[in-house]
């Protein structure tokens, strides 16, 4: 069994710290190509401090063995749980209690029509019994504002590619 975890605090409004982009928390990690030299297909992904280690492969559906996970089940659970905090959040902060929701992220691999290349398609399903959905409604939409993966989802994420020397 884990050890239980505090609740993070109520407010953000402590962490914001000007104009410009402020990191809270960087992680990094690494993946190699594995046995195929194809990270999807027989990768390892390992991060910088050792708490994530696991193997990548293709799912059946693309053709591969399915015997690990793959890259579109790590964005749907990073997905979830950060659009879970967000909504938990707001929920505490309206007075409601937020241990009955649930987040189910749906992330689908496909065709991008305009390039012939890949894209991904996110859908996010909200349970939360006993809350009605006039209530819940603009916690959700609150939540979709501060969840930095639906505003990545939404507004692009800045990124840069560097050869390492």
């Amino acid at each position: 069994m884990s050890e239980p975890t505090d609740r993070p605090g109520l407010s953000t409004a402590e962490d914001f710290d000007g104009p410009a982009f402020s990191p809270l928390y960087t992680t990094t990690v690494t993946v190699d190509g594995g046995a195929v030299s194809h990270g999807r297909a027989s990768g390892r992904a390992r991060s910088a401090d050792g708490a994530l280690d696991l193997t990548l492969r293709l799912p059946t559906e693309l053709g591969g063995d399915g015997g690990g996970t793959n890259p579109e089940q790590l964005f749907a659970a990073g997905l979830a749980a950060c659009f879970h905090g967000a909504l938990s959040l707001v929920a505490r902060r309206a007075g409601r209690n937020p241990a009955t929701i649930a987040v189910e992220a749906t992330v689908a691999f496909g065709r991008d029509p305009r390039d012939g290349g890949y894209l991904l398609r996110a859908d996010l399903v909200i349970t939360w019994p006993g809350t009605d959905a006039a209530i819940a409604a603009p916690l959700m939409k609150r939540a979709d504002t501060l969840c930095p993966y639906t505003k990545m989802l939404a507004l692009g994420t800045p990124a840069t590619l560097t050869l390492a020397p």
